[in-house]
């Protein structure tokens, strides 16, 4: 599985602040070796790994955490945010102006052009309306146009190739032309490539490039190479001046360094990534859902987010002096609730939560699984809200008339609200406002 490895070890690096209470200086650069050696061992530039635990080291200290959020989960937050940015940040979109639009390949021999340039012809075919004209500008390998041609019958999108022409500039434009001729509106240019980076291949290329002036130049690197990618990604940019990265070959790379580190050395966004043989296995490149892959732990990060959005530090704060006096009352309760109801939907909250997702998935969880709560505190008095302690009897009958619910939902909800206290006052300190939702059943 891509980044498998790197995966694991993040995820192990990270729960080495669980159970912490606050983000240290110490437990910080603890985590953040551990993180480092991650990186490294996934073939991620060293330059580049040791800027990004510098700077992941700086946004966590100068953090403050909220009662909300766990600082593993705060960590993971500014771990994955710095991922993205790393790798992008933002999704680049290709550029399809011009009428037709040419795209220009290059890349190494083996680095999966030829297949990249079929895939893209029938992604944007079918999902731009496009209609593409392959050309086969590898005039030293027979089984480059061979497969070229395979490819574009499998897809439906006509080749251009010129049996016998040994001037890749001269197919090149001529297949422009026959574009314009024939209501073409999109020509992908695949190229010849070498084992090894040299200079009559480079001068090709450029050559190529300034004869046709692409809207879009695209470096195609296998991206199990490694820093050997990172390399060539340096070579070919510094000479092309290419417009973006395609990483192959991702399906089976454990490592993934390249994807992690060739962004920061050409400063150049990876556009697409291939993740398989089929011609379908073609994904545009998001830096943040990348990260999410990375660390297996989206779903923390966007409930981080709605935590961050929904919760007032202060109001946390005044909360747990209240807890740990244990006068959390009736009217706490109540905003909390409203607080948990503002972060959206219960289902797709606590899909949120790791490994719930695909448990729940079949599973409704009503939204109004608070309104007999409400009903029932509403039917109270505010003296009372303020003093659970003064619900006798009579005042509980009055409550569960007043509600519309009956004596035992009102009694089964005061013991629950009476064990909940007890819970936090142990506690002393709430964490998270999914723990919140332990004790919230709704009364039958």
């Amino acid at each position: 599985m891509m980044f498998e490895n790197l995966s694991e070890r993040l995820e192990r690096s990270l729960k080495m602040l669980k159970g912490q209470g606050k983000i240290t200086e110490i437990n910080v650069a603890e985590t953040l070796k551990d993180v480092r050696r991650a990186l490294l061992d996934a073939d991620v530039n060293y330059k580049v790994a040791k800027q990004f635990t510098d700077t992941v080291k700086q946004k966590a200290l100068g953090q403050n955490v909220l009662t909300a959020v766990k600082p593993g989960e705060m960590m993971v937050k500014i771990v994955h945010d710095e991922l993205a940015l790393l790798m992008g940040g933002d999704t680049a979109p290709l550029n399809l102006s011009g009428n037709p639009t040419v795209i220009l390949m290059s890349g190494l021999q083996g680095s999966g052009k030829t297949t990249f340039s079929g895939k893209l012809a029938r992604k944007l075919k079918s999902e731009k309306g496009k209609r593409p004209l392959l050309v086969a500008c590898d005039v030293y390998r027979p089984a480059a146009i061979e497969q070229l041609k395979v490819l574009g019958s499998q897809i439906e999108v006509p080749v251009y190739t010129e049996e016998g022409n040994t001037n890749p500039v001269q197919i090149a434009e001529n297949a422009i032309k026959h574009a314009k001729a024939n209501n073409l509106d999109l020509v992908i240019v695949d190229t010849a490539g070498r084992l090894a980076v040299d200079e009559p291949m480079m001068q090709e290329i450029a050559a190529i490039k300034q004869a046709i002036k692409p809207n879009e130049t695209l470096f195609v690197v296998d991206s199990m190479t490694g820093q050997d990618a990172v390399n060539t990604a340096r070579e070919f940019n510094d000479r092309l001046d290419f417009d973006g990265v395609v990483l192959t070959k991702l399906d089976g790379d454990t490592r993934g360094g390249a994807a992690l580190s060739i962004r920061t050395v050409v400063t150049k966004p990876i556009k697409f990534v291939g993740t398989g043989e089929k011609l379908d296995a073609l994904d545009v490149f998001h830096p943040a859902r990348m990260a999410d892959r990375i660390l297996g732990m989206g779903d923390i990060v966007s409930l981080v987010e709605k935590a961050q959005n929904a919760y007032d530090e202060e109001e946390a704060r005044k909360l747990q002096r209240k807890i740990a006096k244990n006068q959390f009352d009736f009217n706490d309760y109540l905003n909390q609730i409203q607080q948990i109801k503002k972060m959206g939907n219960l289902k797709d909250l606590a899909a949120m939560i790791p490994g719930v997702g695909k448990a729940i998935k079949d599973i409704d969880i009503d939204d109004n699984a608070f309104k007999g709560i409400e009903a029932i505190i509403y039917s109270m008095t505010k003296y009372e809200r303020a003093n659970p302690q003064i619900i006798n009897a009579s005042r509980r009958q009055r409550i569960a008339r007043g509600s519309g619910t009956t004596i035992v939902e009102v009694n089964r909800m005061l013991k629950q609200f009476d064990q909940m206290r007890k819970v936090m006052k142990m506690a002393t300190t709430m964490k998270n406002p999914m723990k919140m939702m332990r004790g919230m059943r709704r009364p039958h």
